[in-house]
């Protein structure tokens, strides 16, 4: 049997393994059996008790962004501008344009993912090469793209 992480059970091995169990062997000894974990069977059992279906839950994976493209193009600029900007700032700033409310989590992922700081680095702004655009800039397609 070849599983990778990630990846869920196939249909036939979660019924197996739930039939199993309602019958004669445990939850331990089927773990064993089908190479899987006991916390899997449990997780499985209570899905199955809550809401009936034993199949794989199909709300699984990331949520999508709360940013648009639009949006995020929005945020660079506005951190370019106002670089001593603090996260509740940045938070009321986006609600109050925008319509969105980000948690400190969000705000900082996408900061990371447009490539800015916070950091006050004087040094670090004068070893910046010339010409190279924010990332506003590189986002909308300008001249900073490499």
């Amino acid at each position: 049997m070849s599983w990778t992480r990630g990846q869920a059970y196939s249909e036939d091995l979660r019924d197996r393994i739930l039939a199993s169990v309602d019958g004669v062997l445990g939850a331990y000894r089927a773990a064993a059996l089908f190479a899987v974990s006991v916390s899997y069977i449990y997780k499985a059992l209570g899905r199955r008790r809550n809401t009936g279906e034993s199949g794989p839950n199909r709300n699984r994976g990331h949520r999508p962004r709360k940013l648009s493209a639009e949006q995020e193009v929005a945020l660079a600029t506005h951190i370019e501008a106002n670089p001593d900007i603090t996260l509740a700032r940045l938070q009321d700033w986006l609600e109050a344009t925008h319509g969105v409310r980000l948690s400190d989590g969000a705000i900082w992922s996408a900061v990371d993912r447009l490539g800015l700081s916070f950091k006050k680095n004087t040094a670090r702004c004068r070893a910046r090469p010339p010409g190279r655009g924010g990332a506003a800039e590189r986002l909308a397609g300008g001249p900073g793209l490499d």
